[in-house]
């Protein structure tokens, strides 16, 4: 058996050029393909709400939701390190936060937990690390904020946002996070926020100079309905199978061929 990876692995592979290969999950079966076929991060994303649910955003999601389908996917994995998201308004303050993320690692089995925004997150991001619980940051494009947003636009195209964007990161860093996600921003912007960091830095639709990469798995088996977002490709047209198909991810990740500049912005 595979030696479970680990948060200081994951900074390691940053420090050693390895690229991070990152998929969602919301099952034991998926999980067990995903961890099979190489996968070094999979996060049980709210997502689900979408992909799985069939809701039309991740707002509805709830704690016992993600608890559920983090311990589905926790059972099914040997070596990939497990990260869930804490979904909308359970990390208000950081009591709540502290509650919400310790169901999620105490009963989901979950290793590190991901939360949505900036610098109005920073006493959050610190007393969760005073409480020995790893946190990962997500900037740029905020599922959670879509009713503000009117939608999911791309962020940080003008100066005045980039720079924000820029802050944000470096306060995260500061406060404690271990992990970056980066979601939908110019791929010059994720270039200059992933060499500002000293942490790893995950994208999805923020080009390939980041540390990793991460997809939503319905999105990388092309059965999600509607119009598909611009980072997306299809890995499992001409593949064998989804076991074949992750592994094909997972070696355009590690090898700097995904994504390619028709996925990013």
């Amino acid at each position: 058996m595979a030696a479970r990876l680990t948060v200081p692995d994951l900074q390691a592979m940053k420090d050693q050029g390895r690229r991070i290969a990152a998929l969602t999950a919301y099952d034991a079966g998926f999980a067990r393909v995903l961890d099979g076929a190489g996968v070094d991060l999979v996060l049980v994303g709210d997502s689900l709400g979408m992909v799985v649910q069939g809701l039309e955003t991740t707002v509805a999601v709830s704690l016992d939701d993600m608890v559920y389908h983090c311990r589905c996917v926790a059972r099914g994995l040997e070596r990939a390190l497990l990260l869930a998201d804490l979904p909308f308004l359970t990390y208000a303050t950081p009591e709540s936060a502290a509650h919400s993320a310790a169901r999620l690692l105490q009963q989901g089995g979950a290793q590190m937990v991901k939360l949505e925004g900036g610098r109005l997150r920073v006493d959050v991001v610190r007393f969760l690390v005073e409480q020995n619980i790893p946190v990962c940051g997500h900037l740029g494009l905020l599922p959670q904020s879509v009713h503000r947003l009117g939608g999911y636009p791309v962020q940080g195209r003008d100066q005045a946002s980039a720079r924000a964007l820029q802050e944000d990161a470096l306060l995260l860093q500061e406060a404690g996070i271990s992990l970056l996600v980066l979601e939908c921003v110019p791929a010059q912007l994720a270039e200059a926020i992933r060499y500002e960091l000293s942490i790893p830095v995950i994208g999805i639709g923020a080009g390939l100079a980041c540390d990793g990469q991460v997809l939503v798995l319905h999105d990388l088996l092309g059965v999600t309905p509607g119009k598909r977002p611009r980072f997306v490709r299809n890995f499992l047209e001409g593949a064998g199978g989804v076991g074949e198909a992750v592994a094909r991810y997972v070696e355009a990740v590690r090898s700097g061929s995904f994504p390619g500049a028709e996925h990013s912005y």
